[in-house]
């Protein structure tokens, strides 16, 4: 079964949709990964500029201040951003503000060792951004104005035709390949695992024949909806008579689509409400909002929907349909519900019954 699902999600092409909930799903689970990553990039820049400051003997100026007041400013504002699209948009402000304090620095060091920490910079910042949550095209751009701010090739003495420039293009040529791969591959892996998860969870929740919400998934939705405790609660539970009749003549596949067309019908009719298959042929629809004639004239639709539909293998439905008291439980709501449907199956089927006390006494 596992290996069945794999392979479906392997084969699928994760929609739109899903990808922009991905997106917003990791930003929201990294946020503070993204500003664990931005604290130690300003941390790095910090020490490396005090070393050129003081060892160097450039002094800390203001300068270097406002660099360290905007990559704060820009910190802070990460610890608000919601927003994945945002943190896109962000993140690439903060690369540009410390590539460019990367090279004011390294303007000051001797230009024999500019290239070298100048590659080295280039490299820190492309992997941080490598593991970051944003979209290709934020990346793409990172990666642009890393190259485009830590070049190796300006203000230093290397000729490209000189073997120091061979292997800083060899170099670049790689890391910057490395560091594409990784961050697609990475990103493919982590929308496949959350891709999969969706569809484990839609397979835990909806009923596979029918293609509606399942047991499990009802009573977890109607269980929340109870204890909200609006007023106008009905629970409506539905059989499909003679069932056990269609699937001995007929056979199971008949059977099956009998229960996808009742499914329909009740999808179609009942979209504002929660709505499941139990299992067998037995459904249960949670109305709230209704008084007992909207919720009677909802059920009376129901089973005349499915009574005038024509085919090849007609069928009707039975309902038992009771008020939700705010005293109820879920579970006396169904027991209630299932001694109507009991009353409507033998009073002639084809029929909705409302519970009463007397049914109660009667069971």
């Amino acid at each position: 079964m596992l290996r069945t699902i794999e392979q479906h999600v392997r084969e699928q092409v994760a929609p739109a949709a899903l990808r922009s909930e991905f997106r917003q799903h990791e930003f929201e689970n990294s946020r503070r990964f993204c500003q664990l990553i931005f604290c130690v990039s300003i941390t790095i820049w910090l020490v490396f500029d005090l070393i050129v400051s003081y060892l160097g003997g450039q002094g800390f100026t203001w300068l270097s201040g406002a660099f360290m007041a905007t990559m704060c400013c820009l910190t802070v504002i990460l610890g608000f951003t919601r927003k994945s699209h945002h943190f896109d948009v962000l993140n690439l402000l903060f690369v540009a503000v410390i590539t460019l304090g990367m090279r004011l620095l390294i303007e000051g060091i001797p230009i024999a060792l500019r290239p070298l920490w100048l590659v080295l910079g280039t490299s820190t910042v492309l992997y941080s951004v490598s593991v970051l949550p944003v979209r290709r095209w934020s990346f793409f751009c990172a990666m642009a104005i890393t190259w485009a701010m830590l070049n190796p090739f300006f203000s230093t003495n290397i000729n490209l035709d000189d073997l120091e420039a061979a292997m800083l293009l060899s170099y670049a040529v790689f890391l910057s390949g490395l560091v594409i791969y990784s961050y697609l591959r990475i990103r493919q892996a982590k929308l496949y695992n959350f891709y999969m998860s969706k569809v484990l969870l839609d397979q835990a929740y909806v009923d596979v024949l029918t293609e509606i919400p399942n047991r499990r998934s009802f009573m977890a939705k109607a269980e929340r909806q109870l204890q909200d405790a609006p007023a106008g609660q009905y629970l409506a539970m539905i059989d499909i008579d003679n069932f056990k009749k269609v699937n001995d003549r007929f056979g199971h596949d008949i059977g099956d689509e009998v229960l996808k067309r009742v499914a329909v019908h009740i999808k179609a009719s009942m979209g504002g409400y929660e709505f499941a298959r139990l299992g067998g042929e037995e459904f249960v629809i949670f109305f709230k909002g209704l008084d007992q004639a909207g919720a009677e004239r909802q059920v009376t639709a129901l089973c005349t929907r499915v009574r005038e539909d024509i085919s090849e293998h007609p069928v009707t439905i039975s309902i038992g349909l009771a008020q939700v008291d705010s005293a109820d439980t879920l579970t006396m709501a169904l027991v209630k519900a299932d001694q109507a449907l009991y009353e409507a199956k033998h009073s002639g089927k084809d029929r909705f019954v409302l519970w009463t006390s007397r049914l109660a006494d009667s069971a």
